[in-house]
Parts: structure tokens; C-alpha cells; sequence
């Protein structure tokens, strides 16, 4: 689920001042889900092409007195479709522009041709070029308030209603829902509210138990400590040291200049309130490493090296005897692998922290209303500075932003929290690495709610383009995707007597 700015803003300033950590929760899902990303394909990624379409899609699926509609963008691939009846891969767009997802997610491209697959990319509403009311679509709440998961599953399903009524040949096309992070939350739930339109889903890095009382609210900020523990000696620890030393050297207007020079920022700092919202950038960089720390060279939040982490802890492996000044240097040094790895960056912007393919603003305000995510620090489990969960302080803060209060509860009332064994054909994929497999679905709950957990995978790793530095266990997990995938397939043929022996590819698309 996330990258993108930190604050919006003057916005931000209360945020941080008030909230401190707590709006760090706040906005923690879009920085670091929805993982929510990044960049541009790897160039030895094989090329794709899809056509981009637009489909005509209602604003309130459940009222009646807006009647309006917006254009829905779409991508399909259709080259390696077997037709009549083969399957369609169906993406569950996340929180940002559809064309960043189709690019970053190797494995449906890569499944396409075994299948014979159609692949379909659907932008979320209120994202990329999906704006129901245009340039309008931020102005107030009252226009954002159309932006929920619930009318973005309505939306998906009415669009694969569509597509199989005037598609030749797609009338009894099987579809699968997969998606990553938000994405991969959607496509478990979409399953779940709307088994007659897919037939099963694979929701990979989706942590639809990352709600209030269901697991610990400090799980996702130990696992992003553990995999810098693991990864260098005192790297962990030598974290947990910096914020007091950041707040020693910042209690000084030569120290204010003397970091800001450090780390090379674009915007000197000024102030203890500014010198606040450089930790919450900082606390905000460890948390988007631990989610990408891929085995390789990757250019998904930014241009990283392999195994990123172990590149970090290289500067970090102080003992205690270290002053303030050279911790900080160290620190800074640590921080410049992740925001200048390539050397080309003259300055570090402390108001952003990856890709603007992410669309912050939509959610801030997801986060506002049903994506209530409780998260908090202890400082002795994890290295982050202590902050309690607190719902009033989230509350009040998402009231002053956009006049709206978050329902806390919604999200387990709406899609039934753990309790999820009556549904079936539900992939749930974590890795070991991903501090969002805290709030993911980590072991069988069914035969048919089947949890594949990948050791050394970050984010949902097993979505990327294969590569030959790949960890066996990714390898492996993507394999027994597959074969959940051509099970359900078989299964679904045969319950309409339809099958791929009498299929063959044809372009549909133009």
C-alpha cells in the first residue's frame, strides 16, 4: 500500500504538531501500503502493450438521486487469449494510476500466455484518470464522498459485467481478481462481495486484518525493525539512537544547519517543528525499505540496490561510544542509499518519499473514514520512537482536514474482519519481509483460503517480473499461484461445460 508526501501542506504542520506519531498513522497506509510506488519498469523487463479504454460508470452505485456517470479508465492485453471462454486476469487498481500497477505487476504478464489469459488493469475511482467529477473530484468532501472500497468493487464488478455482454467470445470467460497491498485487500473483499463475478482471487501483501481489534497495533513496526536487525549489527539499534540524537543536534540553529547540510535537503530546516517532520520522513524511509527490500536491483518506490537494507546497515554499524555528529552522519549516508542511488538527486525533498504515481490526497481520506489502521511504537520492541494509538487524536485530526470523522469499526462490519471461513478460492500471499504481512492472513483458514507465506519476499514480491536473483521460496509461491489459478479455471469450465480445447487466440482489441 504506499508512498508519496508526508504532509499536504500547511495541513500537514497541524498534523505533525498535534498528532505527532499518531498522524503518522494517519497517513502511514498511503506512505508505506499502498505500499501503497515507484518508477518506471526495469529496461530488462519484456515489453508490453495494452489498449487503454474508458468505460461509462455510475458515481453512487447504491442511491439513486445521483445519477451521474465518469469514465472509468481501463487496460486490456488481449494477445495471448485463448477465445471463446478463455480466463480473464482481472487487476483490482489500487490507490493510484492504473499504468504504474500494469507495469510493475510481471507475474500476470508473465502467466498470460500459460493461461491463455486475457489481462484486464481497472483504475480505482478517484485515481489517475478515473475522476468522477473531473478537476472537481477533491474540491470538498461532498465530492470525495463517493470514494470508498465498496463503490470501487461495484465498479469493478459492473465493468466485468460489461466486458463479458460485449466481448465476443467472453460470455463464460472465467475471471480471477488479483491485485497487491490495497489492491490485494480489494481483491480478496471483491471475491468475498461478488462470487458470482470472479471466481477466485489472489491477494498478495493484503493486510485486510490490519484493523482495530484484530492484531496487535504495534506488530507492523517490529517487523520493519527485525528486518533491519537481521540485516547489519547495531543497525537496528543505532536507529533507535538517532532520535534523540537528531533531537540534541536540532536544539541549535547551528545544528539545524549542520543536518540540514548533511543530509543534503532541499529545504533547510528552521525550526523543532520542522525538525519533527524530518524524523517523521526518516521514520517513514526505514518503513519504505523493510517494503522493498528485494533481492535485486528495483526502481518500484525508487532506484535501490539489492537487497537495500543490507546496503543501509553498512553505515550504521556504530557501537554505543559514537557522539551525536557522527550517528547523524552515518544516518544521513543510510538515507541517501534509499533517495540517491543513482547520484543524480542534487538535493533530498523531505516532502516525498516515492512515487507521485500514488495519489496521497485520495488516501488521506480513505484513511479518514473506513481504512482506520491502528499502528503505535514502543521503542524497545521496535527502533521508532514511542507513540500510543490514539483513535480520538486520528479522529479529530481527519475532522479538522475534511470535516469527516472515521467509522473505526466499518471495515469489519462491511467485510467481516476474521471472520472469513464461508468464503472460498482466496490466495492470501505475505512475505517474511513485508511489515504489512502483520496485518495479512498468514496461515490456512480453509482448503480453500490458502495463505502462501515467502521467507525472504518484501512487498508483494511475487506480483514482480520473474528474476534470476529471485529467493526458491518466491519461485515456489508463484508456481502454486498457478496452480490454484488452472484449478479454478478447470472447475469453473466444467460447471459451464465450456473448456480451452475448443479455444484459440484471437485479438478482440484493436
Amino acid at each position: 500500500m504506499m508512498a508519496g508526501v508526508r504532509r499536504l501542506d500547511t495541513v500537514a504542520v497541524t498534523c505533525v504538531v498535534t498528532l505527532c506519531l499518531a498522524c503518522l498513522h494517519v497517513t502511514s497506509l498511503k506512505s508505506q501500503l499502498f505500499t501503497r510506488r515507484g518508477g518506471s519498469r526495469l529496461t530488462t523487463d519484456p515489453p508490453i502493450s495494452y489498449k487503454t479504454l474508458y468505460f461509462d460508470q455510475k458515481i453512487d452505485h447504491f442511491g439513486f438521486l445521483q445519477d451521474g456517470t465518469f469514465k472509468q479508465r481501463y487496460l486490456v492485453a488481449d494477445k495471448q487469449w485463448h477465445q471463446p471462454d478463455g480466463p480473464i486476469l482481472f487487476y483490482t487498481g489500487n490507490e493510484g494510476d492504473i499504468t504504474w500497477f500494469c507495469n510493475n505487476t510481471g507475474f500476470m504478464w508473465e502467466v498470460a500466455g500459460q493461461l491463455g489469459a486475457m489481462l484486464v488493469f481497472a483504475e480505482h475511482r478517484y485515481y489517475g484518470e478515473s475522476l468522477p467529477f473531473g478537476q472537481d473530484s477533491y474540491s470538498d468532501s461532498k465530492h470525495l464522498n463517493y470514494l470508498t472500497s465498496e463503490q470501487a468493487l461495484a465498479d469493478f464488478a459492473v465493468l466485468i459485467q460489461n466486458l463479458k455482454s460485449s466481448v465476443p467470445g467472453a460470455q463464460n470467460s472465467p475471471v480471477i481478481a488479483i491485485g497487491g497491498s490495497y489492491g490485494g485487500m480489494l481483491s480478496a473483499w471483491f471475491r468475498m462481495k461478488y462470487p458470482n463475478i470472479v471466481i477466485g482471487a489472489l491477494a498478495a501483501s493484503a493486510p485486510i486484518w490490519q484493523f482495530p481489534n484484530m492484531v496487535p497495533c504495534g506488530d507492523f513496526y517490529k517487523i520493519v525493525t527485525q528486518d533491519f536487525a537481521k540485516s547489519g549489527k547495531n543497525c537496528d539499534a543505532n536507529i533507535r539512537r538517532s532520535w534523540k540524537a537528531i533531537n540534541n543536534v536540532s536544539s541549535s540553529a547551528s545544528g539545524l544547519q549542520w543536518l540540514s547540510e548533511e543530509f543534503s535537503l532541499c529545504a533547510p530546516l528552521k525550526n523543532k517543528l520542522e525538525a519533527v517532520i524530518f524524523k517523521s520522513w526518516l521514520q517513514e524511509t526505514w518503513v519504505n525499505l523493510a517494503m522493498v527490500d528485494y533481492p535485486y536491483e528495483a526502481n518500484f518506490l525508487q532506484p535501490l540496490p539489492r537487497w537495500p537494507i543490507q546496503v543501509v546497515c553498512k553505515y550504521l554499524g556504530f557501537d554505543a561510544t559514537v557522539s551525536d555528529y557522527q550517528l547523524l552522519h552515518g544516518v544521513a549516508q543510510a538515507a541517501k542509499v534509499y533517495y540517491n542511488y543513482t547520484g543524480s538527486s542534487p538535493c533530498l525533498n523531505t516532502s516525498q518519499t516515492a512515487t507521485s504515481s500514488l495519489g496521497a490526497l485520495g488516501w488521506f481520506f480513505q484513511a479518514c473514514t473506513e481504512m482506520v489502521m491502528p499502528m503505535c511504537t514502543d521503542g524497545v520492541q521496535d527502533m521508532f520512537e514511542p507513540e500510543e494509538w490514539n483513535f480520538q487524536a486520528y479522529s479529530d485530526e481527519c475532522n479538522a482536514m475534511f470535516g469527516v470523522r472515521p467509522r473505526t469499526d466499518w471495515a469489519g462490519t462491511v467485510y467481516g474482519g476474521k471472520k472469513i471461513a464461508s468464503h472460498s478460492n482466496i490466495i492470501f500471499s505475505n512475505g517474511g519481509l513485508d511489515p504489512w504481512s502483520a496485518g495479512g492472513v498468514t496461515s490456512n483458514t480453509t482448503q480453500s483460503l490458502v495463505s502462501i507465506m515467502i521467507p525472504d519476499g518484501a512487498h508483494h514480491l511475487d506480483l514482480r517480473y520473474s528474476n534470476t536473483l529471485d529467493p526458491p521460496s518466491v519461485r515456489a509461491a508463484r508456481a502454486l499461484e498457478l496452480k490454484y489459478f488452472q484449478k479454478w479455471i478447470r472447475q469453473a469450465q466444467r460447471s459451464t461445460g465450456t473448456g480451452s480445447t475448443v479455444s484459440k487466440k484471437r485479438r478482440i482489441f484493436p
